[in-house]
């Protein structure tokens, strides 16, 4: 539950190629997935014109950030070339900014080839599902654009992500985790730093939610937290339905997610999580008032 006593952001803004983005209130980031096989989206925007409209929609609904992405990351997911991701991606990111010369698109990979053509081609920020990986090529580049750059806690590669393995305390993995790479980027000169929890990869379901109860330790760190929840499999499992029914679930961990300290939302459906930011901004504007 929010208090006075909650640790305040730091970070209240980030700087992606010229363009001020506030965080002193939650955003959300819509997602674009440009795949035949997403595991709630797939194969919905591939033409140009599918890829317009669903881009409308989320900025008319409220998106501050569009999430790009052409690689899967569903378990069991097809593994593409370079080039295949390359060529779902790029002209998506030219067609978004003829459309929206304004607006903030976020390149989803974990290729750093990926990157740097989705950076040249007007994308602000890079959201790595690998957080850099092993010989972290993807951090040098992001030093060398400027950009914020989105690292999330995985502890697999693109072919074991969702496998889990561990036993501990998952919560201090995280925060060991991020530490060393915070500490690691910083020393590069990369001076926005969003970090995701990695809500569905190489986690088990309980693992998920006693992070996500936890999620307070993490704004420690001081620096802005995104979470990927929407319509996971963490949701429709433990309802006992589908992606498609997992909008209500979905809507519930929002809430709990910003009670404890999500800054940004990466979601399907801009709308309701809008609705949910909203709700819970009435709600931290009266936190200093008695009852």
């Amino acid at each position: 539950m929010i208090s006075k006593n909650t640790p305040f952001l730091i970070q209240k803004s980030l700087l992606a190629k010229g363009k001020l983005i506030d965080l002193s209130q939650p955003i959300i980031m819509g997602i674009l997935n440009v795949t035949p096989d997403s595991f709630f989206d797939g194969n919905q925007y591939i033409e140009r014109e599918q890829i317009l409209n669903r881009a409308t929609d989320l900025v008319q609904q409220g998106a501050h950030i569009i999430d790009v992405g052409g690689y899967s990351t569903r378990p069991n997911a097809k593994n593409i070339s370079v080039q295949e991701e390359m060529d779902r991606v790029i002209p998506t990111i030219q067609s978004l900014l003829e459309a929206f010369p304004e607006l903030v698109i976020s390149i989803d990979t974990f290729r750093p080839e990926v990157a740097k053509y989705a950076l040249e081609a007007g994308a602000n920020i890079v959201n790595d599902v690998l957080a850099g990986g092993e010989d972290m090529a993807m951090a040098d580049l992001v030093a060398k654009y400027k950009v914020p750059y989105i690292i999330m806690h995985n502890v697999g590669n693109e072919q074991n992500m969702h496998i889990t393995n561990r036993a501990g305390n998952t919560v201090v993995e995280l925060l060991k985790f991020f530490d060393r790479k915070i500490y690691y980027l910083s020393n590069l000169g990369i001076a926005d730093i969003i970090i995701d929890p990695g809500f569905g990869f190489s986690k088990s379901l309980d693992e998920n939610y006693r992070i996500l109860k936890n999620l307070h330790y993490l704004t420690d760190l001081n620096l802005p937290i995104l979470v990927g929840l929407s319509r996971k499999s963490m949701i429709y499992k433990v309802l006992g339905t589908t992606p498609e029914q997992a909008l209500n679930g979905t809507s519930a961990l929002h809430m709990v997610a910003l009670m404890n300290g999500a800054n940004i939302l990466r979601v399907h459906d801009v709308r309701q999580a809008k609705e949910c930011t909203l709700l819970f901004n009435k709600i931290k504007d009266l936190i200093d008032f008695n009852i």
